[in-house]
């Protein structure tokens, strides 16, 4: 069943409207919002706990229970603090944007309510530094926000002072780990941090922080307004809620669309993007969740419920929701070696078997992509991904091991058959 026009959170995600204040508060945000912060703070994440939203960023950790980890009160005198991730550098995810682009005002108003939940002084949010038009509309809304008196001193007449901050990273993909991004806002180079200390100990100059993503923030006015159990009736258990997908690739109509978790992706793809290029049967494979997560065969996604446990069951992952379509043109193992390059090139080089291993499994996938390699370099190849997977500090190993397990276990017949041919070909040369 489709998600109705009516329970839509994200209603200006296409821009058809204004972004500015007056227009979002036409479109009921803002609303109230000194009520919202009047039930009181734990009260506030009781309900957000309640509605099942999980981290919309890719992780899908519970964002209640996140918001949980923040100190009652400072025994120390330290302020906290919320960091908002929008740098949304992961290949094939592009729905902050469309929020910061066109409903900046949710999330402005999201990170007053979650700031305020969790006793936070301010909020920074991290906006990617290649999204220039995106930041100067947020600097605008922020602008607008305090002007009207809804954030700094007492803000919304709620007795509660908070401030937002915006910051412009230099766009690094290794920026939107949260610690990296944290050492980046202090001015340092973007380098992930051992845990322990969590942020929610030691975050942002040493003090309490809790780093959430866009989408995760934006929807909390919203699911307060509505109540848990409005929000919690969709979905699947353990899945539930409404999600921004970002469709790409080889189908007829691309697009970013809000539509309720675990809706099997052969409904998203017919219902909002007119099919797939060329008809059903010209599907190759698809990357569920962003460049990061292993890719899926056509056969197997087909009828698969598009939420983090389903499409954990198929080996892969919900990640951010980015839909990546590739059809039967595709060169499989090519657009999986240009993600290996894209992992090599952002690799902070912190951990050894990250800054060497992304480089040698990026040479190792240009020689299978062209044939040029030993049929024992396939697991070989298998081996060194084991080897970079769970070994470093922050995900971006495992990031880079995954698309080349999934291409291994998917396709390896068709990197095996350019092996042979290659091999045909140099035999028929020397003759």
């Amino acid at each position: 069943m489709a998600l109705a026009d009516k329970d839509r959170i994200f209603t200006n995600v296409y821009g058809f409207q204004p972004w500015n204040l007056k227009a979002a508060q036409a479109r009921g945000d803002w609303d109230n919002t000194r009520d919202l912060l009047a039930r009181g703070q734990d009260a506030i994440i009781e309900e957000i706990k309640a509605s099942g939203l999980r981290g919309r960023g890719g992780a899908g950790f519970p964002t209640g229970m996140k918001w949980s980890f923040m100190p009652k009160e400072s025994k120390d005198g330290r302020p906290s603090f919320l960091v908002i991730n929008a740098d949304e550098s992961e290949p094939g995810s592009c729905k902050d944007r469309e929020i910061i682009r066109h409903d900046p005002h949710k999330l402005i108003e999201g990170a007053l309510v979650a700031g305020y939940a969790m006793r936070a002084r301010a909020a920074y949010i991290y906006i990617r530094g290649e999204y220039i038009r995106e930041a100067e509309t947020l600097f605008a809304a922020v602008r607008e926000a305090y002007d009207a008196g809804l954030l700094g001193k007492n803000a919304c007449g709620s007795g509660y002072d908070f401030d937002v901050f915006v910051h412009r990273g230099a766009g690094a993909y290794i920026c939107g780990e949260e610690t990296a991004m944290i050492e980046s806002l202090e001015g340092k180079k973007g380098q992930p941090r051992l845990k322990p200390p969590f942020p929610a100990g030691a975050g942002l100059y040493g003090c309490p922080t809790t780093v959430n993503n866009v989408e995760s923030i934006a929807v909390a006015p919203t699911i307060l307004r509505r109540g848990a159990a409005w929000f919690s009736s969709f979905g699947r258990d353990n899945n539930k809620g409404t999600k921004l997908f970002q469709i790409s690739g080889h189908v007829n109509r691309p697009c970013v669309v809000e539509e309720e978790m675990s809706i099997p992706f052969s409904e998203l793809i017919e219902k909002h993007c007119g099919g797939i290029r060329g008809g059903k049967d010209n599907l190759l494979a698809v990357i569920p969740g962003g460049s990061s997560v292993p890719l899926v065969p056509a056969e197997q996604i087909w009828d698969a419920p598009m939420d983090f446990d389903g499409l954990r069951a198929l080996g892969s992952g919900l990640g951010t929701a980015a839909v990546i379509v590739m059809d039967k043109s595709t060169d499989i193992v090519r657009a999986i070696s240009r993600l290996s390059y894209f992992y090599k090139h952002e690799s902070c080089g912190q951990c050894t078997p990250c800054r060497e291993g992304t480089g040698w499994m990026w040479r190792v996938m240009e020689r299978l992509r062209t044939g040029d390699a030993d049929l024992a370099e396939i697991d070989m190849l298998q081996e060194v991904t084991k080897q970079v997977e769970g070994h470093t500090i922050c995900a971006l190993g495992d990031a880079a091991a995954w698309p080349i397990q999934g291409l291994i276990r998917h396709f390896r017949p068709e990197i095996e058959r350019r092996i042979a041919v290659r091999a045909g070909d140099v035999r028929e040369a020397a003759e």
